[in-house]
């Protein structure tokens, strides 16, 4: 993405353009899992924590982020899909954490199953999985 779509993107999502919001969108943007907030106090210390933390509530309650919580009692967080608004994240599908690297990846294309509770009203649930990522298994294999 360039730095103009960045810009478009916050403006949709009713968000004031800073240049911590673009390069926390952009660091997002530039890989393929999940980021912790320690990822991104590291990648962007020219930030204070506050206004990280600031910047990912306001990206959760506008729908350009969702927190993933892991057993690690730190969470992470992955983009939202284009269907996701201030009103409504849609977020039903299956996470993925490593057990070697620690990343945590969304799954979009795998689906979280409806489980109905009579007498209970589910309002958020996940699905993490556990195991050896694709980079790590890659990097196991023995060389021929």
């Amino acid at each position: 993405m360039k730095y103009s779509d960045y810009k478009k993107l916050l403006k949709n999502h009713h968000l004031r353009i800073t240049d911590c919001r673009i390069d926390v969108l952009e660091k997002f943007h530039s890989t393929d899992h999940a980021l912790s907030f320690k990822d991104l106090e590291d990648e962007l210390s020219d930030y204070d924590r506050v206004t990280l933390y600031r910047t990912l509530n306001s990206f959760i309650d506008q729908g350009l982020l969702h927190r993933i919580p892991n057993d690690s009692g730190m969470a992470a967080y992955g983009l939202c899909r284009e269907d996701c608004t201030e009103e409504e994240h849609h977020h039903d599908h299956v996470h993925f954490k490593c057990n070697l690297c620690g990343h945590v990846e969304c799954l979009p294309n795998y689906h979280t199953p409806v489980i109905d509770l009579p007498n209970y009203d589910i309002e958020e649930s996940y699905l993490i999985l556990n195991g050896v990522c694709k980079n790590c298994k890659e990097e196991l294999q023995p060389v021929s």
